[in-house]
């Protein structure tokens, strides 16, 4: 929306809410003035109502009365002459106007009516009451659903002898000529009991009429007996008052006043003030309109200008003349212009380089890679990355790090022709892009040879060492993403065989994406019933007897069928799902403890702990949970611990271990002689077992350098009070060599391979019967 529309606009909407708080407060107060006049209007006209009644009453009792003190009638009622009774009673209620009259006995027996049969009790027992009370009474009563304003006065002579009684309709004619006297429509209402037609004395407006059924039910509800209120459908103010309620139902008068005529005073100012304020909104629009057009019509300038300047033009010249504010606006557009072409600059710059090396960037390295192939003409990428930066920054500090960082993109930019062009993609990963069609020996020889320098920060020489995946275009690929990939497989395959290059080969996109595919499916694959335990038997050296199992861990994919443990569990460490995966094996082998237990056969179960499983702080507490659920005691569950996982944090390995031992549970060093402990160390840590490799078991009988190795072992571990296990005694040669060098357990596929639950329940049962046999 323009300035000038909106100026308009607000000139407008300044006016019209002005005028329209007045008109509201105006016409509110107005509308109030008049509905408070009304309801008490109506209350007024209630009482009238109410005191012409009783006036009405006295009349009415002057007319009976000249009825019981006449002395015909009196004679009559001392004979009980019931045709004369009927006729003096009927003479004397059509020159009284009664609409029922009747005649009682002294006790309230009725001797004669114009609407009741003789002998039964009078039928208005509160009038009857009251009359008895007070010597005689005028009150409102119903007779078949119509209500009555009846007199009832004894008769004497000079004893009472009788009851006389005449009844008044307060029918429309009374209805109409009270409410002409008051001014409102006047009525009455009769609600009879439940199921009762009501009886509704007009005049009663005709929408009132047709809603007797409303009206019913909000007199019944209570309503317009205290506040007066517009009816929603009638539009009629009403307002009641209870004239009778008694043993026939209730009589209430009612008093109307129409909306149209209370508001009639209303609606006409309520169109004087809307032509005021139509008159006020035009005068001001015309005159928002001029000062707008007139104020708008530089700023239009200059938006357009801005325009501009945001499309990329120049602007040569000050877009108006004009000074004070708009001039001011002017100037500061201008050099909003400069300072934008200045920002640009060095935005393009930021989004193609790398902040802290100042480097082409991924983005940058993309696109000039597009270009290339754009080309036609053959490249290659190397990816760099260094190898083992994180203890770089663990050991002196994020500061040393990107110093070092910075130090090597500096050299990466200085590498002589063949280079086209240096990057950094991400943390200590690079690129180089290098005009030729393949990277010779001489040629990465070169490259280690210029980053390997020793790099001197703040006095302490730094030697990085580098590991490099090269990609060739076009051989191993047609796009940048293409050949960024595959360099990164190169790269990750160097890495992981610890090699200083590695030229992409075919096939390592199909394992990456292997890879990938297994650390996905590796999520769910024990709540899909994908894992499975085995147990392989540990035999005592010199009984022969089953003591313990060690639990191995199965995968069978649904689609790529067996994966084998050295695969997928070094991908789950790497991915970060092995510790959910130890959860599993933990609950699932506690349960099978408790299982083997209730058959009659305890063993013990050694369960392998991968290095972030030692470096879990709340493993001591899940395993005692698990533990406690199946009701095991400590001694069920054995630990095994590689010395590789050790030797990543030696110190909070041995806090951690010994945590877990003082809970009771035996710990083992797996693997032992493949990694680099030291005798020290193995001292230090709180473990009751070693269990030697099996590459050293495997060829123990051929190979004397593997028994010397045993033997040592053998025999430092009996020095220091552990217990050795053996792994891999495939062969009786092995095994009779062991049993000779003091080995403790064996355990090996010369006994047993590794069995499911039920077979190695079937195994360990008929190895009873042959303790010291192999395996059947």
């Amino acid at each position: 929306m323009s300035f000038r529309r909106r100026l308009l606009l607000v000139m407008l909407s300044v006016v019209m809410l002005a005028q329209l708080v007045t008109a509201g407060a105006t016409l509110n107060t107005l509308q109030r003035d008049v509905q408070d006049k009304a309801s008490h209007d109506l209350v007024v006209g209630l009482d009238v109502m109410q005191q012409l009644l009783i006036e009405r009453g006295a009349r009415l009792r002057h007319n009976v009365s000249i009825l019981a003190n006449d002395f015909g009638f009196k004679s009559a009622v001392a004979t009980q002459d019931t045709p004369t009774l009927q006729s003096v009673l009927a003479n004397h209620g059509d020159r009284a106007g009664a609409d029922l009259v009747f005649l009682a006995a002294p006790d309230g027996q009725l001797l004669a009516s114009s609407h009741h049969v003789p002998g039964i009790p009078l039928p208005y027992p509160e009038l009857w009451e009251h009359a008895r009370d007070s010597g005689e009474s005028v009150q409102v009563a119903i007779e078949a659903g119509r209500p009555y304003q009846v007199v009832l006065l004894p008769v004497r002579a000079p004893g009472l002898i009788g009851w006389v009684g005449m009844g008044f309709l307060l029918g429309d004619a009374l209805a109409g000529e009270i409410g002409d006297l008051i001014g409102l429509e006047a009525s009455v209402f009769a609600l009879g009991e439940a199921g009762a037609t009501p009886f509704i004395a007009s005049p009663l407006p005709p929408a009132q009429q047709a809603r007797l059924g409303t009206l019913e039910t909000a007199l019944a509800d209570g309503r317009y007996l205290e506040l007066s209120a517009y009816d929603a459908q009638g539009d009629y103010l009403t307002r009641a008052r209870l004239l009778h309620e008694g043993q026939g139902g209730r009589v209430y008068a009612i008093a109307q006043q129409s909306r149209d005529a209370l508001m009639a005073v209303y609606t006409e100012l309520r169109w004087q003030l809307l032509a005021i304020f139509a008159a006020a909104l035009t005068l001001t629009a015309l005159i928002a309109a001029l000062s707008a057009r007139r104020m708008a019509r530089p700023l239009t300038t200059l938006a357009d200008a801005a325009r501009r300047i945001g499309r990329g033009e120049r602007l040569a010249t000050r877009p108006v003349a004009d000074s004070g504010e708009v001039g001011l606006l002017a100037d500061t557009l201008m050099v909003m212009q400069q300072d934008i072409d200045r920002r640009e600059q060095t935005l393009l710059f930021q989004s193609r380089h790398d902040q802290l090396t100042g480097l082409g960037n991924r983005h940058s390295a993309q696109q000039d890679i597009g270009d290339l192939i754009a080309t036609s003409r053959p490249f290659t990428l190397l990816r760099l990355s260094v190898n083992g930066f994180r203890a770089i920054n663990d050991t002196f500090g994020y500061d040393i790090g990107d110093q070092a960082l910075r130090t090597l993109a500096e050299r990466l930019d200085a590498v002589p022709p063949p280079r086209m062009g240096s990057y950094r993609l991400s943390g200590d990963e690079f690129l180089l892009i290098l005009d030729t069609p393949a990277a010779d020996a001489r040629t990465i020889a070169d490259l280690h040879h210029r980053l390997a320098v020793p790099m001197d920060m703040q006095g302490s020489p730094i030697r990085l060492t580098l590991a490099i995946g090269e990609v060739r275009h076009p051989q191993h690929g047609d796009s940048a993403a293409l050949l960024l990939r595959r360099g990164e497989i190169a790269l990750d395959m160097a890495r992981q065989a610890r090699r200083p290059h590695q030229c992409y080969a075919e096939g390592l996109d199909e394992r990456h994406l292997r890879q990938l595919t297994l650390v996905r499916d590796l999520q769910g694959a024990a709540q899909n019933g994908e894992l499975t335990l085995v147990y392989q038997p540990q035999l005592e050296m010199r009984s022969g007897h089953l003591v313990s199992v060690e639990a191995l861990m199965r995968w069978r994919h649904p689609e790529l069928g067996f994966i084998p443990p050295d695969e997928f569990i070094i991908l789950a460490e790497r991915s970060g799902l092995i510790q959910g995966m130890t959860a599993w094996m933990l609950e699932t082998v506690c349960a099978q403890l408790a299982a083997w237990e209730a058959e009659g056969m305890p063993l013990a179960v050694a369960v392998n702990l991968s290095a972030q499983d030692i470096n879990d702080p709340g493993l001591p507490g899940r395993i005692a949970d698990c533990l406690a659920r199946q009701g095991l005691s400590s001694a069920h569950l054995r630990l095994e611990i590689t010395e590789s996982a050790i030797m990543q944090d030696p110190e909070h390995a041995s806090e951690q271990l010994t945590r877990l031992r003082e809970t009771g549970l035996r710990i083992a060093v797996d693997d032992f002689g493949t990694g680099y402990s030291s005798l020290a160390q193995l001292k230090r840590l709180p473990v009751q077992e070693l269990k030697i490799d099996k590459s050293f078991i495997l060829r123990l009988a051929e190979s004397p350098d593997d028994e010397i190795i045993v033997r040592s072992t053998i025999e430092l571990a009996h020095n220091l009070g552990l217990e050795v296990v053996a792994e891999g005694v495939e062969t009786p040669a092995s095994r009779v060599l062991l049993e000779a060098l003091g080995c403790d357990l064996l355990q090996g596929y010369l006994f047993s391979r590794p069995l499911p639950p039920d077979e190695l329940l079937t195994w360990a049962r008929t190895r009873r019967s042959c303790p010291t046999g192999a395996a059947p």
